[in-house]
């Protein structure tokens, strides 16, 4: 019996990933994609605009959610691979073209190729090393960003980035560019899906409850670890793009330790292991951190952090954890 076969045992895989049934899930999520798409008709400009940026840390939190919650690899250097796919974006859309799709391809490279130069050494260790390496190689790029001013624009960022452009018309209405945020949200969210549902992604839950036992029947795990890494920073890229699609600014911030550690609040938050747990989770840190967080003078951190410790202590799975959400007798 393979890791793969093993029955799950409470609190293992089985626990971390409670799913809706599936017709009715299926139901959810369409609803759920109906309301989205109408929401710019019924929203102000602001609003819609709050709701871009949910979309796009939403996604950057599906990537992240990839490596914490389905292959068990904590990040805390993930904004890295988020940052370089801005910021590789924002540099096209200035000097080549700001055309769709363009930029989006040009961050998803970037992202994925920053992970596979970092991933090789990283993925072979685990545990705390894994935690502090990939803060290192945050900080490394982060520091990179402040000082390669020719490229980056240093501390002061990469500004004036144009509005992307669909058709040769640009975006600059804000619900326009919401619906372009949201159609590369849907694809990006499917691709993390169909990548966590399949074989491959069987193999990463493996090797999250039980390494050893999946090198020994035979598993290259270091390999499917390097590839998951590489397809998390190439997803991470993408939801660069859309962010400096969003506000046409990209700045060392957003590549920094504190943008990689709201993320991975709001897998946890969330739920790690569930992907739209994660999107919960992202929708909570944007709301109360952009939203809440001038009209709380500037504390919007600060009760972001006593949710953490609510959810810990009440939601030990989080939200995607919720008996709400289960089937009754379902295991």
């Amino acid at each position: 019996m393979t890791a793969l076969d093993a029955p799950a045992v409470p609190g293992g895989a089985a626990a971390m990933s409670p799913r809706v049934p599936r017709g009715r899930g299926g139901l959810v999520a369409a609803a759920v994609l109906v309301v989205l798409a109408a929401a710019p008709l019924f929203l102000a400009p602001f609003a819609t605009t709050t709701l871009t940026r949910i979309l796009v840390f939403a996604l950057f939190a599906v990537s992240l959610d990839l490596l914490v919650g389905v292959t068990g690899l904590p990040s805390l250097g993930h904004a890295a691979y988020f940052g370089a796919g801005a910021y590789a974006a924002g540099w096209v859309s200035i000097n080549v073209t700001a055309q769709a799709p363009v930029p989006l391809l040009v961050g998803a490279a970037v992202g994925a190729v920053a992970a596979a130069l970092t991933g090789w050494i990283t993925v072979r260790t685990g545990g705390v090393f894994f935690l502090m390496l990939t803060l290192a190689i945050g900080e490394m790029v982060q520091q990179v960003a402040n000082t390669w001013e020719g490229v980056t624009g240093g501390a002061n960022g990469l500004t004036g980035v144009p509005s992307v452009r669909v058709a040769g018309a640009p975006l600059a209405n804000p619900g326009f560019l919401y619906w372009y945020v949201l159609a590369v949200f849907v694809l990006g969210f499917v691709l993390v899906w169909l990548v966590a549902r399949s074989p491959f992604g069987a193999a990463l839950r493996g090797i999250r409850d039980n390494e050893p036992r999946m090198r020994a029947v035979g598993y290259p795990t270091a390999l499917y670890k390097y590839g998951v890494f590489v397809v998390a920073g190439a997803v991470a890229g993408l939801a660069g793009s859309l962010l400096v699609a969003q506000q046409r600014l990209v700045t060392p911030a957003d590549l920094g330790f504190l943008t990689a550690s709201f993320a991975l609040l709001a897998v946890i938050i969330g739920g790690a292991g569930s992907l739209w747990g994660a999107c919960i989770g992202a929708a909570l840190v944007i709301l109360v951190r952009d939203a809440l967080g001038p009209s709380l003078d500037g504390h919007g951190t600060l009760v972001l952090g006593a949710v953490f410790v609510l959810v810990v202590y009440l939601l030990p799975r989080g939200a995607a954890g919720m008996q709400l959400w289960r089937r009754r007798g379902s295991s």
